[in-house]
């Protein structure tokens, strides 16, 4: 292990510099580092192919570091390293290390996988639910089970098959005493509260689904189907009727899964959601062809997506005894090789890191990565379905992490005459109206599309340097520019955004022959949005609603400007005197059927200025 210290303060320019000298120093070996701040804590661990390179891009320029590798940079006091014989080998020390020193700046997971059990309550009325410990009550216990989540949902299977309650209410006593709930007018409950449902038939539907939870659909439809035939031969065509009711709902189930899972008997499928405030991976594990785990990990910040997922799966296969011979991504990690063989040894067997692009495998996928979203809003207090469009956005767009903070900008104007803009937000994919602003162009004449934006985004961010840091209004900072416009746009701002030395990602949104949005432009070029429904739909709506919010300016001000031209004709008013009767009367028609009385009552108004717009009024009614 070598070791490379400092004696300039963390987080100065002199600091950086050094550490930049010393890596610099570094052999083009494979091996891992190790970052210390001042305190001697370890906040990161990292591995590298060739240390020298990867290392001193930690110390180099910080315009394409992620916010996090910067702050984690700005407290580095010095770093060690350690040499190995293989990037491979470097790969599970670093994952080793971690384990260990559990570092800040690491995506770390937390095992919190416990046992579960189902608990059969004692008593002539069982109830069945899931719970993390044996207790001394009486009840009956089936366990222990791994996974709490494939528990609770074979609980909620086994209760709407067989129609049992899963509310609170305790039987005998609650006999009668309220009406049945929902679940029993939709059929999954035989609602015992009803106090028309015999011991018997109540006990022997708890039987059944036991027997469902032990021994699987498979085992259950067969008991089922002898039970029902014998009640058919009995002349029990009521009980038989039930039975076969139960059989069909667990067939309807057998064959709603196999159309989630596919053909693949044995698999796990992982994906990330991102945000500005954290982001969430899923794992779907999948056996037999059936979904029998679901887990959701929230990470604080994960920095860049692909080192991202290597991380997350060498640590989440270290927590888990079983590896799937496939395991299905959302998009390529990071040292993909490396993970697919550390996986293959781990579990004894080949094991294929697979990235679907279309068909039932990317199905899956996405409908994890949904899930991804759904959790990661929840804890932001989002929509899953908003999460997913600005997750969708960021990746078209290559993104570091999806854009929470969307700003929108347009111009309108009628053939150079009240020529405005509009600004819109949009905040977690949902429009902030407080933020919307509006501006009139002052320094250009005629219609002047580019040169109008300019003029707009300059003195946008104008504003950000007089308010920076506030939380809201100018004082924050974009995460995303939308243009409603083409390449020309794009072109005319990206000079005025870097003079200013403002770096935010700056995108045109384009639209087609009928005015509807198509596709978002670059310096690269158009992006066709068409393919990917929930980013479009967004980018759709904001184009919609900054279009809207510009010509709603627009018109305001040709009204105003129109009501303004037909006071000022009048003489003795001018720009001044039109504009306060407009706020005083609030339309035309209310001046013109205002007496002489009421006009030199208004603000600013004389006597002979009254008159005159009273008499000019008055004749306009005799000339008409």
């Amino acid at each position: 292990m070598e070791k490379e210290n400092s004696r300039t303060l963390p987080g100065t320019p002199e600091h950086k510099k050094e550490l930049r000298r010393r890596a610099m120093r570094l052999p083009l070996h494979p091996g891992v580092y190790i970052m210390h701040n001042a305190r001697g804590e370890i906040i990161y661990i990292g591995k590298a192919k060739a240390l020298k390179n990867r290392v001193s891009q930690y110390f180099g320029s910080e315009k394409n570091h992620p916010e996090k590798v910067r702050r984690m940079v700005s407290q580095v006091d010095w770093f060690e390293y350690i040499l190995t014989d293989s990037e491979f080998e470097a790969l599970i020390l670093e994952s080793s290390l971690i384990k260990q020193h559990q570092p800040k700046y690491n995506i770390l997971l937390k095992d919190d996988k416990g046992y579960s059990y189902i608990r059969i309550s004692g008593g002539p009325w069982p109830k069945i639910t899931e719970v993390k410990q044996i207790a001394d009550d009486g009840a009956e216990y089936i366990g222990p089970y791994l996974s709490a989540w494939s528990i609770r949902q074979t609980i909620d299977e086994a209760r709407k098959i067989f129609g049992l309650p899963s509310c609170n209410r305790k039987f005998p006593q609650d006999f009668g005493k309220g009406r049945p709930c929902l679940n029993y007018f939709i059929k999954q409950c035989c609602a015992p509260c009803r106090g028309k449902t015999s011991e018997a038939e109540y006990n022997d539907a708890v039987q059944q689904a036991l027997e469902f939870i032990r021994g699987g659909s498979s085992q259950s439809v067969k008991v089922l189907t002898e039970k029902m035939n014998e009640a058919a031969e009995n002349l029990d065509f009521e009980l038989a009727a039930r039975l076969r009711d139960r059989i069909t709902a667990i067939n309807k189930l057998r064959d709603r899964q196999k159309v989630v899972a596919g053909k693949v008997p044995e698999q796990d499928v992982i994906a990330l959601a991102q945000g500005s405030r954290g982001s969430c991976f899923e794992v779907f594990r999948y056996l037999d062809s059936r979904l029998c785990d679901r887990e959701t990990f929230l990470v604080s910040d994960c920095g860049e997506a692909d080192s991202a997922r290597t991380q997350f799966i060498m640590q989440y296969y270290a927590m888990r005894d079983r590896i799937p011979p496939l395991v299905v991504l959302d998009e390529a990690p990071a040292d993909r090789e490396l993970l697919a063989r550390f996986l293959t040894e781990k579990r004894g067997g080949s094991v294929k890191l697979f990235v679907p692009q279309r068909g039932t495998q990317r199905q899956l996928v996405e409908m994890c990565r949904t899930n991804a979203a759904e959790q990661l809003a929840q804890s932001i207090g989002a929509t899953g379905r908003e999460m997913s469009a600005l997750d969708e956005l960021g990746r078209l767009l290559g993104l570091e992490t999806p854009p929470e903070y969307i700003e929108s900008y347009d111009i309108s104007n009628t053939a150079g005459s009240e020529n405005v803009a509009g600004m819109v937000v949009f905040q977690n994919g949902r429009p902030l109206k407080s933020a919307y602003r509006k501006f009139k162009i002052k320094t250009v004449v005629g219609q002047d599309d580019y040169g109008s934006m300019r003029e707009v985004i300059h003195r946008r961010f104008e504003e950000y340097r007089a308010h920076e840091g506030e939380p809201e209004g100018f004082g924050r900072l974009p995460d995303l520019i939308l243009l409603d416009g083409g390449a020309g746009h794009v072109a005319a701002v990206r000079p005025v955004l870097e003079a200013m030395g403002i770096d935010v990602p700056l995108f045109g949104m384009v639209k087609d022959d009928s005015h509807r949005t198509r596709a978002v432009t670059g310096d690269g070029g158009e992006i066709s949005i068409t393919s990917t429904r929930q980013a479009f739909t967004l980018i759709s709506t904001i184009q919609d609603e900054v279009h809207r919010f510009a010509i709603g300016y627009h018109k305001q001000r040709r009204s105003k400007a129109a009501v303004s031209g037909t006071l000022t004709r009048i003489p003795g008013i001018g720009q001044t005197r039109a504009r306060a009767l407009m706020k005083h009367f609030r339309t035309i028609t209310a001046i013109k059927e205002a007496g002489l009385e009421e006009l030199k009552q208004a603000p600013g108004m004389t006597e002979p200025a009254a008159r005159a717009v009273y008499e000019y009024f008055a004749s306009e009614e005799h000339s008409d």
